[in-house]
């Protein structure tokens, strides 16, 4: 069975055509760089598979199952999960506090109102284990918006993983980072789990190259080669 499948998906605002036909499949454990040239419906297409975006034609599958028109948080309870190419945290929180949300939105504490979260001693504890094994613990008490953009990018994914998701969207994920930024980033995304599936859009060639076992190019919302890094 595959893990994701975009099957001959149109998306229209207005006169723009932005998918096209387009098909796309990965087996699970596939890590698969989407690459093409700005304006070329990549961002869209992500938009489309988490349920921002409802396509105009076509379907997408996770697992076999139809999730067309299922909303964003129900694609996220099926194993879903995605981080932005603007990083979307929670600025004035800190560090472990974006963890902690991270892991009780598919919960059912997060119902429970009259209760404080630090008492939840498990939820705690899963969070401040996230960040050690990321690297992160030294920066758990500190506000987000005080941390580096590379930080930013770690702690994004990080969130991103926090509900152990089988699918992973990650978009542009060491844009805008330094040498050194980059090479760590790379190095969270080379340990994540061998079982879990991956699709990233990437305008570095050299991280795309490194990580990707395939390489899909858009162009014009519509497949222009596929294929494996050779």
């Amino acid at each position: 069975m595959e893990a994701l499948e975009i099957d001959n998906v149109d998306i229209n605002f207005g006169g723009l055509q932005a998918l096209s036909e387009l098909t796309l499949s990965l087996k699970v454990g596939e890590k698969r760089a989407i690459i093409g040239p700005n304006g070329a419906g990549k961002t869209t297409l992500f938009n489309v598979i988490s349920g921002m975006l409802k396509p105009t034609n076509g379907h997408v599958f996770l697992f076999g199952r139809d999730i067309t028109n299922c909303p964003p948080h129900l694609r996220a309870a099926l194993g879903l999960a995605r981080t932005f190419q603007i990083t979307n945290l929670f600025g004035s929180l800190s560090v472990l506090e974006n963890i902690i949300l991270g892991i009780q939105g598919l919960l059912r504490t997060k119902y429970v109102f009259y209760r404080r979260t630090s008492t939840f001693k498990e939820l705690i504890d899963h969070a401040g284990s996230l960040l050690h094994e990321w690297g992160l613990s030294e920066k758990r008490d500190s506000p987000v918006r005080n941390l580096s953009h590379g930080e930013q990018r770690q702690l994004e994914i990080v969130l991103a993983l926090a509900s152990q998701p089988k699918v992973l969207l990650l978009d542009e994920p060491t844009q805008g980072l330094s040498v050194a930024e980059t090479t760590l980033v790379v190095s969270m995304m080379e340990r994540l789990d061998q079982s879990t599936t991956v699709l990233f859009i990437e305008h570095d060639m050299d991280v795309a190259f490194e990580l990707a076992n395939k390489i899909t190019v858009l162009h014009f919302g519509s497949t222009l080669a596929e294929g494996p890094l050779e």
